[in-house]
């Protein structure tokens, strides 16, 4: 934790996460739909991926994150020459013992901030795997739990930039959601720059007034909260056919996985809780389709080549297949 105390659980922890857009605004200007996909993955256990040019605040949107949420943070700046033992941690001798100890890489955190992740070579990326899959890591034979909770936040620019790798599907599926995050608009512009010509510090964010508003309590009642929301047949039924009609559209190599159904169910869930129901609407699988099932499709090279995005293909689903009343 990131103070010496554990913050109490609310008594109402929807209120509670409620109250996390509106502290990270005190840093973050804009970027809302970034925000509540975080909220929503770390309600859910997932992992993030967001993808933006340098400079739209992706880092410090992480960084806020982990202070509203008092979380212990860790980062790493991938580079093409950092090790795979620099993430999970290596066997190191002492010569004063003559033994070999365990020193914990920086993996062992609540919420890691993996910054520009697509800059490292897929050997160094594939080590953070078994760390998203199984909340653990395993040197020498030997497995080692990391702490809960625990989220990778994976920041990457995009692949058009020179010098970065692309990311191997089988990690790519491991992300919950991928953020896109925009250039603001022009009169959020003008509000950084006010801030910043008023004196706002990005690396000072106590001077900016941001405080932990819910912690590990109300994660762990919202989560039990969220498990507890009906899912009808019906939605289960819509669900299943957009990730079945992704697999038959012409433009794609690969389709949602039934891993991607899985996690757009999961998505789903969160957001209908946030939004104060029980249930879970065919409206809410609309609202958390693009960042659940982007990434996890494959394009082919020719509709590559005609202007076709993952984004166009899944709106085009989500329009095609009928949904239930």
């Amino acid at each position: 934790m990131t103070d010496d105390q554990p913050t109490p659980a609310a008594a109402d922890p929807r209120q509670a996460l409620g109250a996390l857009r509106a502290e990270i605004g005190k840093a973050v200007v804009g970027q809302d739909a970034a925000v509540t996909g975080l909220v929503v993955a770390i309600l859910c256990g997932g992992h993030v991926l967001l993808e933006g040019v340098p400079g739209v605040a992706k880092t410090l949107l992480i960084r806020t994150l982990s202070t509203a949420l008092n979380l212990e943070t860790k980062r790493i700046q991938f580079t093409p020459d950092l090790m795979p033992g620099d993430v999970t941690g290596s066997l190191v001798y002492d010569a004063r013992t003559a033994e070999f100890s365990f020193q914990p890489g920086p993996v062992f955190t609540n919420l890691l901030l993996a910054d520009e992740i697509n800059r490292t070579p897929p050997k160094t990326q594939a080590s953070l795997l078994e760390a998203m899959e199984e909340h653990q890591v395993t040197v020498d034979g030997e497995p080692r739990k990391l702490p809960e909770p625990f989220l990778v936040a994976a920041t990457q620019n995009p692949l058009e930039y020179e010098g970065t790798y692309p990311l191997p599907e089988a990690q790519l599926d491991r992300f919950l959601l991928k953020l896109i995050l925009p250039l603001p608009e022009r009169d959020q512009e003008f509000q950084v720059l006010s801030r910043h010509a008023a004196g706002f510090d990005p690396r000072d964010l106590a001077a900016a007034g941001v405080r932990p508003v819910a912690g590990p309590a109300d994660l762990a009642a919202a989560r039990a909260a969220i498990a507890k929301l009906t899912v009808s047949p019906e939605v289960l039924a819509y669900i299943v056919d957009l990730c079945r009609a992704t697999r038959q559209h012409p433009s794609l190599s690969l389709g949602v996985s039934p891993r991607g159904a899985t996690a757009l169910l999961n998505t789903a869930r969160a957001w209908a809780w946030l939004a104060g129901r029980d249930y879970v609407s065919p409206d809410d699988v609309k609202a958390l389709a693009l960042p659940t099932l982007r990434h996890r499709v494959q394009l082919r090279a020719e509709a590559e080549m005609e202007g076709v995005t993952a984004d166009t293909v899944i709106q085009a689903v989500l329009a095609q297949t009928p949904a239930p009343r």
